[in-house]
Formats: C-alpha cells, structure tokens, sequence
C-alpha cells in the first residue's frame, strides 16, 4: 500500500507537516516493499487559493491510497476523497514515527475536514 505523508522535508526523520496543503513536501512511502519517494510541495505552497485542491490532486496523482496529515481543510479533503484517498488527520511526530504508527494500525481514516479552508 502507498501512503503519503505531510512533511516539512524530504526524509523519513522530518516532522509531520501539520498544514496538508502548505506542507513543504509530501513523502511517499510503500509499505510493502519500505521505499519511499519524496515530493515538493513548493509550487502549491504560496498560491493565493485553491492551494487545497491542488495540493490534494499531488497525493492522488502519486499513486497514494491513504494520506497522514496533521490538518485538512475542506476543498483538499472532498478532492482527496474523490481520488480514493482515505485521510487520517491529528499525526504528529517525525515521518519515520508516523510510517511506524500506520503500520501498527494506530490510525483511523477522519470522515471530515477539520480546518476550516485557508486555515
């Protein structure tokens, strides 16, 4: 399974990126075969609006099945869901921690936002 990971840097010992949409970059991680990609999120992160969206269609379009995030605003999370994207909200912690917890079976998918948008 690939799951995609908020990050504020490119490696598995950054923090949790806790802004889905300005996050620094998102980390992609297999957990079957435990390799993972890291991907800017630098072209989203001063857009004006639609950061969201935009942002969210960069997790979809990396193969990403569920997204672990500190925070999710509405317009990411309704287009996240529509890729097939599950959304599990409240990760902190370092990437590596969050991978470990995931792994565990620690999280359960949100079935809302919980920011408000431009958060």
């Amino acid at each position: 399974m690939k799951i995609a990971i908020s990050s504020e840097a490119m490696n598995l010992d950054a923090n949790v990126d806790p802004r889905f949409a300005r996050a620094k970059c998102f980390v992609f991680y297999d957990t079957d075969t435990d390799v993972f990609e890291a991907r800017s999120n630098e072209q989203v992160l001063n857009l004006p609006q639609g950061a969201g969206p935009q942002a969210a269609q960069h997790v979809v379009d990396g193969g990403a099945e569920v997204l672990l995030t500190g925070h999710c605003g509405p317009n990411a999370f309704r287009t996240l869901e529509a890729g097939g994207v599950k959304i599990v909200l409240g990760v902190e912690g370092t990437v590596r921690q969050a991978i470990k917890q995931f792994k565990q079976g620690d999280y359960k998918p949100a079935d809302t936002s919980d920011v408000e948008g431009h958060w």
